[in-house]
């Protein structure tokens, strides 16, 4: 009998305790996912600066009356989105806007309550083992400062210029990215917490491509994150040529050169693009050593699974484009970049050493 069926046997005999702390966190984790969308749906209608406030808490219910909704509309009309952009709108426009903003604030609030009421119940019913503790606690502050930041990021929006800052929406969707990954590993850790035996040496190999594979996927979101607050993804609307260029040649037009990669809109799609064929084609190549070396366990279908999000990845990225930022395809985008780390860090469970979680 393999290491496989006698751990498989080992499990149906002796029920894993800690698989109802790994189903919420699997809940967890797919709440934070929809945040990513929802938040992505909130940046691509124009909401996220609607609503200038940030009550954590109190601020759950939206406007109940006729003047509370104006002493917000209010509010809105001192931005700069409004002076600059929406000076026509009234209050009826301005509802349409906020309460994709208000939802989106609801369901981080939300996502709050969801993690620390079961983790209060567990650890009063004793049922966190101490290592788990400091790695549950801290997912939990993570998540407040990540409220932190995403108001952070909201604030740039609300000064001078009626956009937020680039860089602030990259570390806001990156700490998002960083709080699903850990999620989702800590519930991997609880659910399988036994290595298989039998692993070959090349697997440290395959390890550390995974590894090289996940940051590639990191700092493409990062170039998304990039993308998606210069507007970038409105300029050259084609694939694979960029107004008829590989390199368009406004790609170093802004002085000094080395602001060019972060600032300049043509420079940006361009890098995004480049890293996103990179990145594919570092996750192919992972997929196709892992499924060729025939690993025990079920490495082979990470493996798998990472290719095929990987292309429908790349396929959403270009349909983005080309469909000039139509909303639902490029939610579906952002939808498909934390996929991608799914299926990675799925696969980097399955290629953990033997001995350790």
């Amino acid at each position: 009998m393999t290491a496989y069926a006698t751990d498989s046997l080992a499990t149906a005999a002796h029920p894993n305790p800690n698989r109802p702390i790994a189903v919420w966190l699997l809940v967890c984790a797919a709440m934070v996912l929809a945040m990513a969308v929802i938040g992505a749906i909130t940046r691509l209608t124009e909401s996220g600066l609607s609503m200038v406030e940030w009550k954590p808490l109190i601020g759950i219910l939206p406007p109940l009356s006729e003047a509370e909704w104006n002493r917000v509309f209010d509010l809105y009309k001192g931005t700069p989105e409004f002076r600059i952009y929406n000076s026509h709108m009234d209050l009826a426009g301005f509802q349409s806007i906020f309460w994709w903003e208000w939802f989106h604030r609801l369901w981080g609030q939300l996502i709050g309550v969801v993690f620390l009421v079961p983790f209060l119940r567990f650890w009063m019913q004793g049922r966190i083992a101490p290592d788990l503790w400091p790695k549950l606690a801290g997912l939990f502050l993570l998540g407040g400062l990540q409220g932190g930041i995403g108001w952070f990021m909201v604030k740039s929006g609300l000064v001078d210029a009626p956009n937020v800052s680039h860089y602030r929406l990259a570390l806001h969707l990156g700490t998002a990215i960083v709080i699903y990954a850990l999620l989702l590993r800590t519930a991997l850790g609880l659910l399988d917490p036994l290595p298989l035996a039998g692993w070959r040496p090349e697997a440290a190999a395959f390890r550390r491509h995974a590894r090289w594979s996940l940051a590639l996927v990191g700092l493409t979101i990062v170039w998304g994150a990039f993308v998606a607050g210069s507007d970038a993804g409105l300029a050259y609307n084609t694939f694979p040529l960029m107004a008829g260029h590989w390199i368009p040649p406004e790609v170093g037009t802004l002085i000094p050169w080395w602001v060019n990669p972060f600032e300049n809109t043509a420079a940006i799609q361009l890098i995004h693009r480049a890293l996103a064929m990179l990145t594919g084609l570092v996750v192919l190549v992972l997929a196709g050593r892992v499924l060729h070396a025939r690993l025990p366990g079920r490495a082979g279908r990470a493996a798998l699974a990472s290719a095929a999000m990987m292309l429908a990845q790349i396929a959403l990225g270009i349909a983005t484009l080309l469909s000039v930022v139509w909303i639902p395809v490029a939610a579906a985008h952002q939808a498909g970049a934390i996929l991608v780390v799914s299926m990675l860090v799925w696969l980097m469970f399955e290629l953990r050493p033997v001995g350790r979680e």
